[in-house]
């Protein structure tokens, strides 16, 4: 059943379960398109990344695109950048360590703020100047640049949640898993795991779950 009425903020909490063993761009984000009703304004992702242009090859990314393909304009964040990036700050995240990204609505367009569990602090990462009533088509992912056979990753998503206008706090019954097709460059051995609550996505890994399927069955946790 879909939500009653449109979103304002969605929710997940990620977790790097087995770290990167090489030096090729990791990036994991929940990403949302900023609508009105069914139509787009363009869309932006929050998340971590494993990246060697930042110190200890941690960052933390809350950028995106106007539907007319621009770079999306925003505030100036609290956070460093030692490659002076507006996109992409330095943020020392941690294995084995859960963060909550959260993407709101602002007073001059979409924040993006990251909590750790574990500390308990938070961050506003920066706003986005975009145009948009409601957050439209959320999705998590992960984009590895990696080759197919370098050592495994396993990251975890859960808490999956999003804050509806009549505020209802909401999560989904079901999601569908998608793969990069291996001739636009994807790899044949990455695959997704349910484990109850959450979902884990492996890199190197049998694949064991077909691309379009279902997985149901979500605690909400967040």
């Amino acid at each position: 059943m879909p939500p009653s009425a449109p979103l304002v903020a969605v929710q997940v909490t990620f977790e790097v379960a087995e770290a990167p063993g090489v030096d090729h761009l990791y990036f994991w984000a929940l990403q949302s398109s900023f609508g009105d009703g069914p139509r787009s304004n363009g869309g932006a992702h929050l998340g971590l990344q494993w990246n060697r242009r930042h110190p200890g090859n941690t960052a933390a990314n809350w950028g995106g695109y106007h539907h007319s393909g621009r770079i999306l304009d925003g505030s100036p964040s609290p956070l460093p950048s030692t490659p002076a990036d507006p996109n992409t700050r330095d943020f020392p995240w941690q294995p084995q360590v859960p963060y909550r990204f959260r993407i709101t609505r602002s007073e001059d367009g979409w924040r993006g703020e990251i909590t750790d569990f574990v500390s308990g602090a938070s961050v506003v990462v920066r706003d986005l100047y975009s145009p948009g009533s409601e957050l439209i088509q959320p999705m998590v992912w992960s984009e590895v640049f990696a080759a197919c056979d370098d050592p495994q990753v396993l990251v975890r998503w859960s808490g999956f949640a999003a804050l509806t206008r009549d505020g209802d706090k909401v999560s989904p019954g079901a999601m569908r898993v998608n793969y990069q097709a291996y001739e636009a460059g994807g790899c044949s051995n990455t695959n997704v795991m349910f484990d109850g609550d959450g979902i884990i996505q492996a890199t190197n890994a049998e694949r064991t779950v077909p691309q379009g399927s279902v997985v149901t069955g979500f605690a909400e946790l967040g």
